[in-house]
């Protein structure tokens, strides 16, 4: 019987789940374009090669949890477990160098097989902002303040807490690694297999293992900002004063960093005390350097992502949908006019429901199960006299309204 069961890591969203997905990615968007990004989608599936180049062959996700198969034509493939690589390469293959700067916003599924955890599963949900084309500091103040605004509209500002770092430009970061690579080894019988094996190709992940033996060695490890140029400081500044502007509170996280070379100056999360030990809602940085690794124009980049299914869990119960005008016929006289009735009021904007069948009590027993705010009931004898009852379910108060004017009655029940 497992065949019947969803496979471990992923779920079904009934109207009500999606109800909550709707208000997250509705309202992100509705944010996204007051910014001026325009919405894409990029298929769910890449060439593995678009994720190892870009996350990088010693990182968890290549190593350990990407879905990859190879197809019926030999080709190796990949579901795609973040957004950013297939935005980038849909950049260099759609030839958009001339549309810069390019300002993005996505939804859909991303897929890792990591353990199933609170708010993260194997096939799980993101919304996606991507600004490229803008080397300005002036980029990394709007791509938060956009996500900031994104919380806010959906109520969970005062909740989260922006965590900010810079990882300052290359120069900055090839100094800092040199002398991290020296400091970890020489605390290499206390590193994790893990960190072991990042040590050389990619030191800087080190600083945010969960290993507790690493935190230790890493609690004692030199400070980026103590090899920070002078030109990242002023790059770092000229952020922190725009939030400030912006009355965007933050928190300085030295800790915070992103592994990958091509990632530089800043790096962020919004993280909430709500969710337990899984806190980061939403997070990004600065990736100056990626598409360059892919193959394309030297083109900086910044973006962020955010998990539907954390922030869904955040928000307060959305709307429900519209009561629907419940519509009972009596005899096949009724039935045949129900038809006609009930796809007029639909196109007049009603939300309509209209049983398949069943005497006059089960017809309003469904009525009342679908939370209709009204019944409309085509009689034999009412109809003879061009006229429908209408009901109104939650004061049983019952009327009979011609039918040319049914549409006007009824639009106070809306």
């Amino acid at each position: 019987m497992a065949g019947l069961q969803p496979v471990r890591g992923t779920h079904d969203l009934f109207p009500a789940d999606m109800r909550r997905h709707r208000m997250v990615i509705d309202t992100a968007r509705a944010v996204a374009e007051r910014y001026g990004y325009g919405e894409i989608a990029t298929p769910i599936f890449e060439f593995s090669e678009v994720f190892q180049r870009t996350l990088g062959d010693t990182s968890d996700i290549v190593t350990k949890e990407m879905y990859s198969f190879t197809d019926r034509g030999g080709e190796t493939i990949t579901l795609r477990p973040e957004y950013t690589a297939g935005i980038a390469r849909a950049f260099i293959s759609g030839g958009l160098q001339h549309q810069l700067p390019l300002k993005v916003f996505c939804h859909g599924p991303m897929f890792r097989y990591e353990r199933p955890q609170k708010g993260r599963q194997r096939q799980f949900h993101q919304i996606d902002v991507e600004l490229l084309g803008v080397a300005q500091p002036q980029a990394d103040i709007e791509v938060i303040s956009l996500g900031w605004d994104i919380l806010a509209a959906l109520g969970l500002s005062e909740r989260c807490v922006l965590e900010l770092n810079t990882l300052g430009d290359q120069a900055s970061r090839a100094a800092y690694r040199q002398v991290l690579v020296e400091y970890f080894r020489a605390h290499k019988a206390n590193l994790s297999e893990d960190s072991l094996a990042r040590l050389d190709r990619n030191p800087l992940r080190i600083l945010d293992s969960k290993d507790e033996g690493d935190r230790k060695v890493v609690a004692g490890a030199p400070s980026f900002q103590d090899h920070l140029n002078d030109d990242s400081k002023a790059f770092f500044a000229t952020v922190k004063t725009g939030l400030e502007t912006l009355k965007i509170p933050y928190k300085l996280n030295p800790r915070l960093v992103r592994g990958l070379d091509y990632y530089c100056h800043s790096a962020f999360e919004f993280t909430t005390t709500d969710l337990g030990a899984q806190g980061t809602v939403l997070g990004g940085g600065r990736y100056d350097g990626l598409i360059e690794t892919m193959g394309g124009p030297a083109t900086p980049g910044i973006g962020w992502a955010a998990g539907i299914e954390r922030l869904a869990m955040l928000i307060a119960e959305p709307p429900a949908p519209p009561r629907p005008i419940a519509i009972v016929p009596m005899g096949e006289v009724g039935e045949a006019k129900a038809l006609v009735l009930a796809q007029a009021l639909r196109r007049a904007g009603f939300t309509v429901d209209l049983g398949y069948g069943g005497n006059m009590k089960k017809r309003m027993q469904r009525a009342n199960k679908a939370n209709a705010r009204a019944a409309v009931i085509l009689g034999e004898d009412e109809l003879q006299r061009g006229a429908a009852a209408v009901r109104d379910l939650d004061s049983g108060e019952q009327t009979e309204i011609p039918l040319d004017r049914l549409e006007t009655h009824l639009a106070q029940f809306r």
